[in-house]
């Protein structure tokens, strides 16, 4: 995963009033925390940090007190109907460092014949991995898989240096069984009763 440089600028002014200044400046206030710094308060460029986001676990570049430093977004606030960012909290990590974060699961490939459907138990993956090396996503085979079939976390294959941060035996993907759409007998006559 490459690395996202964002500017950001030192946020001095606090509450309501000076978060909509820079929400109406096109910024975003945030705040970073992480390894006994005190919290450092910053306003992040709107579309930029927008932009970036859309890579889950993005890892970015901010400068804090003059110098570059990785984070990972941890919290991400939204407006209700426009969903523009209103707020973000920022993770600080190092190079080296492991972090446990949680990576969308894809499958690819036909299921067996019959309307079998495909359950995802878990839509994203918590795993363990080097902050600066984080998978985007894990994309997991299911053709011709038939109903009852289920793919456990152990049996997802990881990029090299990622561990799993779940048990091994839980379900994330599960095939289904066609629904039988035809009513019994008594639950038609029922039906015609009400």
């Amino acid at each position: 995963m490459s690395e996202i440089r964002l500017a950001a600028e030192a946020r001095t002014e606090f509450g309501k009033g000076a978060a909509r200044r820079a929400r109406r400046a096109g910024l975003v206030p945030g705040v970073v925390y992480g390894h006994g710094l005190a919290p450092v308060h910053l306003n992040l460029p709107s579309h930029a940090l927008m932009m970036a986001l859309k890579t889950p676990n993005a890892l970015l570049v901010v400068p804090i007190e003059g110098k570059d430093e990785y984070v990972l977004p941890k919290a991400v606030q939204r407006e209700a109907i426009r969903r523009s960012i209103e707020h973000v909290d920022l993770l600080l990590v190092k190079r080296g460092e492991k972090v446990t974060v949680e990576i969308p699961v894809h499958a690819e490939g036909e299921l067996a014949p019959g309307g079998n459907l495909l359950e995802h138990v878990l839509n994203a993956l918590p795993i363990e991995a080097e902050a600066t090396h984080l998978p985007e996503s894990v994309t997991v085979s299911v053709e011709g898989l038939e109903a009852g079939a289920s793919i456990l976390a152990k049996d997802i294959e990881l990029p090299k240096g990622t561990t799993l941060a779940v048990d091994g035996e839980t379900v994330v993907l599960q095939v289904i069984g066609a629904q039988a759409a035809e009513a019994t007998e008594d639950e038609a006559a029922e039906a015609t009763e009400a």
